[in-house]
């Protein structure tokens, strides 16, 4: 075993297991936890020190960059002190990924790997839904093989069913089945904007949300809502939904505003449905999950403005954008605001992908991870 990964399970099961690391109300971003810690086993006793929210500094949380994962017979009983300071959580974060295709365990361990290694990516957000019984140990085995955290799925769909039911089982079973998935599931969502779709009234979906929280108390995972500004917004706000959610999951599309131009314009269009969520969301940490700009647009993807452009340039231009205001997001309250790219590969939506249907980048992609 290494003698750095061997201090940090010591240190995760030593400590005084009392604090949780909640991602409602995250402190305020910690220059010292920005920085990752010189990652020498001569430093582990003096950096392994548990911070106010309860998380130890990068990289001995999860699933920080040139973290010493330990092996699994090693791992602390529950993931106390487990997870990184959600205020370390800004900038990009990884990449949505749809699963629609029910990938193989050898496929999701290598795209996986590719997410982390080429990516600096520390989360999957899951997209889309796959059936299969097991589905979910896959995407635990290839997380935890990656070092990568997990924003895990409630898929309703698109057609108004109700299987979104035996999915919510179905993944909250295997949450408390497989003893890693608390250590790799960092969020379970319910989505795709439930609210925009109107799926279920904002009053029995909050109920879902807090009865979620309810059956995954005892592993420590959080619970929110997959949603755009304007699915709150014309649902009268629902507020009662944006109050039982432990963090803010936002889809940032602002392609698709009635005022988008191109995307190296499209700063004020995310500030505004930002600036809503800041206005609502009680000092909530924020994500953007479902977050890009499509390079092509089809019959479901078409721009609601006549200046609105699809195209690669400005696909890899909204990236650039979110990139250059790193500070800007960083400061935002709650702990800043991380992003995810949405999403990995135009095989999974077309046109939004990063790589192209051959397997190809389609511009450079080397986002900051810190600021």
């Amino acid at each position: 075993m290494a003698p750095l990964a061997l201090l940090v399970s010591l240190a995760l099961s030593g400590l005084s297991l009392t604090l949780a690391v909640p991602l409602a109300g995250g402190a305020q971003p910690h220059p010292e936890q920005v920085n990752h810690v010189s990652a020498k086993a001569s430093s582990a006793n003096n950096n392994a020190t548990a911070s106010k929210s309860g998380a130890l500094p990068a990289p001995f949380c999860f699933p920080a960059l040139g973290f010493p994962k330990p092996p699994k017979e090693l791992l602390p009983p529950d993931n106390t002190h487990w997870w990184c300071d959600p205020a370390t959580e800004y900038a990009f974060v990884g990449f949505s990924y749809e699963v629609t295709a029910c990938q193989s365990r050898a496929q999701l361990i290598q795209e996986f790997r590719d997410i982390r290694q080429h990516f600096n990516s520390r989360y999957v957000r899951l997209y889309g839904a796959c059936d299969r019984p097991g589905f979910y140990d896959d995407i635990v085995d290839a997380a935890w093989k990656n070092s990568l955290g997990v924003h895990a799925l409630i898929w309703f769909g698109f057609d108004g069913s109700d299987i979104w039911i035996s999915r919510r089982d179905t993944l909250l079973a295997a949450l408390h089945a497989n003893p890693l998935a608390k250590f790799v599931t960092r969020v379970l969502q319910f989505g795709s904007e439930p609210l925009f779709d109107n799926v279920l009234p904002h009053d029995q979906l909050a109920e879902q949300v807090t009865l979620a929280k309810a059956n995954l108390s005892s592993l420590n995972i959080p619970v929110t809502v997959s949603e755009l500004a304007y699915g709150y917004q014309e649902r009268g706000g629902a507020q009662d939904v944006l109050d039982a959610i432990d963090s803010i999951n936002i889809h940032m599309l602002p392609f698709f505003a009635q005022d988008a131009s191109t995307s190296d314009q499209a700063w004020p269009l995310v500030q505004r449905d930002l600036q809503w969520f800041i206005d609502h969301g009680n000092g909530k940490k924020m994500y953007f999950d479902e977050n890009g700009w499509p390079s092509v647009t089809s019959p479901s993807v078409q721009p609601n403005s006549p200046l609105a452009v699809a195209d690669i340039p400005n696909e890899h231009g909204y990236y650039i954008l979110l990139d250059q205001h790193c500070e800007d997001l960083k400061s935002v309250v709650g702990g800043g605001v991380g992003w995810f790219a949405h999403i990995y590969s135009d095989n999974q939506e077309p046109g939004y992908g990063i790589y192209n249907s051959s397997g190809h980048l389609k511009f450079p992609f080397a986002p900051r991870t810190h600021c």
